[in-house]
């Protein structure tokens, strides 16, 4: 069986990149959710509900043919001392973020929402990564922060850019730390009944 039509319900370069890395070229249609609408304290609960919210209301926008097509929605956020972390709003709380996670160990979680459209079954997952970080100088983080890289993750850091220098070493799946695991999307593809190393025979 051939893989299906990918559509990515998010803006991400990265979340793009990682996809095309593995042969994937997705349609990018960011989502318009509320994610303000979505008030849950568990951080898993709260990623799996984020992104099977973006991924329904991009899914609801497809007109059905006869081709296959899936969608796939993501939320990330990172838990720190028990403490849920998303994107900060301003970079003295960017700064203040890095003085709390420096030297400690976070857990960047992600979840996963993969839509069948046209069988309208949906699949939802949530991915663990531990992330040591370095016991980064004052200087680094507030170097680091002006770049402007880290007002763009929940992490409030970037893996594959900059902010790599600053990890010590992760613990788990690499590219989830990025913004979406690519064994894990393989595994859902496969429940779906998609091979994802059909994408590589085209």
């Amino acid at each position: 069986m051939s893989f299906p039509q990918f559509i990515l319900a998010s803006a991400s370069p990265a979340r793009r990149q990682l996809l095309q890395a593995i042969g994937i070229e997705p349609m990018v249609q960011p989502s318009e959710f509320d994610e303000a609408s979505i008030a849950i304290a568990d951080p898993t609960s709260l990623v799996q509900a984020l992104a099977t919210g973006k991924a329904k209301v991009v899914a609801q926008t497809i007109t059905l043919g006869s081709e296959p097509i899936l969608v796939l929605g993501c939320d990330s956020v990172l838990v720190l001392d028990g403490e849920v972390h998303g994107k900060p709003g301003t970079e003295a709380e960017a700064i203040a973020r890095w003085q709390s996670m420096r030297g400690h160990v976070g857990e960047l979680l992600t979840g996963h929402a993969l839509i069948d459209v046209n069988r309208d079954v949906t699949l939802v997952r949530c991915q663990s990564t531990r992330v040591h970080f370095a016991d980064a100088s004052d200087p680094e983080i507030r170097a680091y922060v002006a770049t402007g890289e880290p007002m763009q993750c929940a992490g409030c850091f970037a893996l594959d850019g900059r902010g790599g220098a600053l990890i010590e070493r992760i613990e788990g799946c690499h590219s989830n730390v990025i913004g979406l695991s690519l064994p894990l999307l393989r595994q859902m593809s496969g429940e779906l009944g998609y091979d994802l190393a059909a994408v590589w025979l085209r």
